[in-house]
């Protein structure tokens, strides 16, 4: 039970750092928020797209990894080169900070349909979903072993919790997220998450 738990705690952990930027996507689930704009059905949109995409991620790679125990020692190294990389831009980023933050601004989405096809484009057409969700999520979940499912549970909340917190908290959230020195302190946060993960995945690989 112990390390069920842990193991939910590291996923959500890790999908909310990979999760947590300043993105296309972010940015209307926002700008959404703030409007009271067909909220719900964006919010849902993008949990379960990520929750689908985390699922084929630990899926896909756990396969692999059943049929070829060698393959754990290269998603190892790749995946945790990746996450290094990772880390290493989110500590520039905090080191010498460009002024960005999550603009809102900009017309409302208009309709129902239109803010969910927007949000199916912004969601499915990004291709470093496919690196975060599929396959940096899907190999960390891979080093897990039998458990990875149970971290890939706690990745999927993690985007839950994100979304809805843009989402029905936009209000709130928007004055915040407006501040550069905001985005320092989360990337920060993600900088030690990506370090860590990508030292110890290569470590272990």
């Amino acid at each position: 039970m112990t390390n069920a738990l842990t193991t939910t705690v590291a996923g959500f952990g890790t999908g909310l750092s990979l999760i947590v930027a300043i993105g296309a996507q972010n940015a209307f689930v926002l700008r959404q928020g703030i409007r009271r704009d067909a909220v719900l059905a964006v919010v849902g949109i993008c949990a379960l797209s990520d929750a689908l995409l985390i699922a084929l991620g630990v899926g896909g790679v756990g396969a692999v990894v059943v049929a070829w125990p060698e393959a754990l020692t290269v998603v190892g190294w790749v995946g945790g080169a990746f996450l290094l990389c990772y880390g290493v831009l989110a500590a520039r980023r905090v080191l010498r900070p460009g002024g960005d933050a999550l603009r809102t601004e900009g017309d409302p989405a208009g309709s129902r349909k239109r803010a969910v096809l927007t949000c199916l484009a912004l969601t499915w057409l990004n291709p470093h979903v496919y690196l975060d969700t599929v396959f940096l999520l899907g190999s960390i979940a891979a080093d897990r072993g039998a458990l990875r499912w149970t971290f890939g549970l706690g990745a999927a909340l993690a985007s839950l919790c994100w979304f809805v917190a843009l989402g029905f908290g936009g209000r709130a959230l928007g004055r915040f997220l407006a501040r550069p020195a905001a985005w320092r302190v989360l990337d920060g946060l993600v900088a030690a998450t990506m370090l860590t993960l990508g030292t110890l995945l290569v470590v272990r690989a």
